[in-house]
């Protein structure tokens, strides 16, 4: 089975719930030694406010395409089996589930890093937009990943272009990826425990 056969992506209208059980079956497999799980739920106060819902709205063939484009990414990083990223749209109650990453992997590591990378990736550079309805009020909100990107992005030397990031694979293992960041302040590589080599 191709890659993308075995990646799954659905932005789901409103209304409609993340059932977790199809898509934690989707990506069992018997050649599957581990399945990580990423589920953000609505909570109940932000900053002392007392939350009711979250409403998302998105650019939904945009959201499609960049969410596919970030799973093929992970696919290059982590030696994954299938995956599985789903999103609401829409009023999101206390205690429900908005979005939902399921990765299986041969081994529990490459499950585990590649769904942190997906959530992570997913809420930096995905159009899915955020409102916060709280019982006093609303704001739109800005994801963090999203504003430290900017951030980052606007710091850089050269404009927007982002530091050379190489990561390298001699073979895809539970061991970690080494990361080769190439910047005037950074030379060297990182290995899969967060040791920097020369």
């Amino acid at each position: 089975m191709a890659d993308d056969e075995r990646t799954t992506v659905e932005i789901l209208d409103e209304n409609n719930l993340i059932d977790l059980a199809k898509y934690i079956n989707y990506v069992s497999a018997p050649q599957a030694g581990a399945i990580a799980t990423f589920s953000g739920t609505t909570r109940d106060t932000f900053e002392g406010k007392t939350v009711v819902e979250l409403r998302y709205e998105a650019y939904v063939p945009m959201a499609i395409r960049q969410i596919k484009s970030i799973c093929s990414s992970a696919r290059e990083s982590w030696n994954i089996y299938s995956i599985v990223v789903a999103h609401r749209l829409g009023p999101v109650p206390v205690g429900e589930t908005s979005v939902f990453i399921a990765v299986s992997a041969v081994h529990r590591a490459d499950a585990l890093d590649a769904c942190k990378f997906l959530i992570d990736e997913l809420k930096a550079s995905v159009p899915i937009w955020k409102k916060e309805v709280y019982s006093n009020g609303e704001v739109w909100k800005e994801n963090s990943e999203f504003m430290e990107r900017r951030t980052d992005l606007g710091k850089m030397e050269g404009g927007c272009c982002r530091r050379k990031v190489e990561v390298s694979h001699a073979t895809k293992s539970c061991c970690g990826a080494k990361v080769k960041v190439d910047d005037d302040k950074t030379q060297g590589i990182v290995n899969g425990d967060g040791v920097k080599e020369q």
